[in-house]
């Protein structure tokens, strides 16, 4: 199993669309910082291109826009384009970072659990 985690701030706002089989897809692109080099020089962003799928993508579109600082969990995905090659993330959970707020909302792709508070032994 592989499993890419990033933190990064969505380059423009995210693009709704919709699958031939009417499955909701919501594209967007994450730059990465990759700090400075031991001579204090920022080094190029990373970017990756970040896809979330369903009911979420339709429902959080609004919320993805440019400026807003995310972290995103998921499976990694490579696309080849005039033979170079892009790193991507299918977005399983994510959250939503705030400049120096104590909450953060996170979102799982996965359902709901409808298990008891209580240990069952």
């Amino acid at each position: 199993m592989q499993l890419l985690i990033i933190a990064g701030t969505v380059g423009k706002d995210a693009v709704l669309r919709q699958t031939q089989s009417g499955d909701s897809v919501l594209g967007f692109r994450v730059a990465v910082d990759n700090g400075k080099d031991k001579n204090g020089v920022k080094r190029d962003a990373t970017w990756v291109s970040c896809s979330l799928w369903g009911k979420r993508a339709s429902s959080l579109a609004p919320y993805i826009t440019k400026g807003t600082k995310l972290t995103l969990q998921g499976r990694p995905t490579v696309d080849v384009y005039e033979g170079k090659g892009s790193l991507g993330i299918s977005v399983d959970d994510f959250s939503f970072m705030g400049k120096g707020q104590q909450s953060e909302q996170t979102y799982s792709a996965a359902p709901a659990n409808d298990m008891d508070d209580e240990v069952p032994f």
